[in-house]
């Protein structure tokens, strides 16, 4: 099997809101965005694309101090084989190739891999269930 992932742009800034531009050649995908109040933003940790990381295959989640030990794709760590993040984020405005957003969870440098619009009747899941160890909220247990 064979694929090639193409970087379509960069998040520029973390401040309030946070600045994701979008590579020339791919601003066209943006038409129609700013319809959308929230998005899905796929990222690269490029921080942690080294052998290292990548070989990592159980983790304690981050944020979860009372987590056990659990693999790696039962969590969010930015450490695994490929080392894709994924995050939901309110987009505040659009300027040509760019995307004012919060709620970015990305470094900034960070590549990014693509973007979805954010729709509440297929990516919301109310009786989704998770581990005890989850919580409601980050670090709290249930």
């Amino acid at each position: 099997m064979t694929g090639q992932v193409r970087f379509i742009g960069v998040v520029e800034s973390v401040g309030e809101p946070q600045r994701v531009r979008i590579h020339q050649e791919f601003c066209r995908g943006l038409e129609g965005i700013e319809g959308f109040s929230h998005l899905i933003i796929l990222y690269w940790f490029h921080l942690r694309d080294n052998e290292e990381d990548r070989r990592v295959l159980r983790v304690v989640p981050r944020r979860r101090p009372h987590a056990p030990l659990v693999g790696v794709f039962a969590s969010r760590s930015p450490s695994r084989p490929n080392p894709i993040g994924l995050c939901v984020v309110r987009l505040i405005r659009v300027e040509g190739c760019t995307l004012y957003v919060r709620g970015l969870d990305a470094f900034e440098g960070s590549p990014i891999l693509d973007i979805k619009p954010y729709l509440p009747d297929s990516d919301a899941v109310p009786e989704a269930v998770v581990p005890a160890w989850v919580g409601r909220g980050r670090g709290e247990a249930r």
